[in-house]
């Protein structure tokens, strides 16, 4: 999908406040109401907007630890990743799953309350997922970054480039 200034607009609009109404945002990138209703319904039809949701602080909510973790697995025939794509979705401490290239197969980013929490995480979670025959864990210190998605304003440069 093609992305214009005034899709760009609403993107960046939503990003810094999701609960805007569409009042607001129809005003704040200049469209009536209708319009801008119908941008919407497009952005989020196509998948750029995957949906809306409230980012929760983890730390608030008693796990500050936050645990990154590669995963080797035994071997990466379709059914074996499929079995533990499965499995790791499961695990409720699992805040996102990626299938890697490189050294590792999967990375993920674990929240646990402490270390004995990650130690029972490690222990009845990860290490019983199919095919797992590596874990690389290392702990975060300090948070630096937390981006939602990519700058639109990456996307306008490029549109505009």
């Amino acid at each position: 999908m093609s992305l214009d200034r005034i899709d760009i607009a609403i993107l960046d609009s939503l990003q810094k406040d999701g609960r805007m109404s569409n009042a607001t945002l129809a005003e704040k990138v200049g469209l009536s109401q209708s319009a801008c209703s119908r941008r919407l319904d497009i952005l989020e039809k196509s998948g750029v907007i995957r949906g809306y949701h409230a980012r929760l602080s983890n730390k608030m909510l008693g796990h500050p630890v936050i645990v990154i973790v590669n995963i080797s697995l035994s071997g990466q025939a379709d059914k074996q990743l499929r079995e533990f794509e499965t499995a790791v979705k499961r695990c409720p401490n699992v805040l996102v799953c990626y299938l890697m290239s490189g050294e590792y197969d999967y990375l993920l980013r674990i929240a646990a309350k402490d270390l004995e929490d990650y130690e029972r995480i490690h222990k009845f979670w990860l290490s019983a997922m199919p095919h797992v025959t590596k874990i690389n864990s290392s702990f975060a210190l300090r948070e630096v970054a937390d981006r939602t998605g990519l700058g639109v304003e990456t996307a306008l440069i490029e549109i505009a480039g």
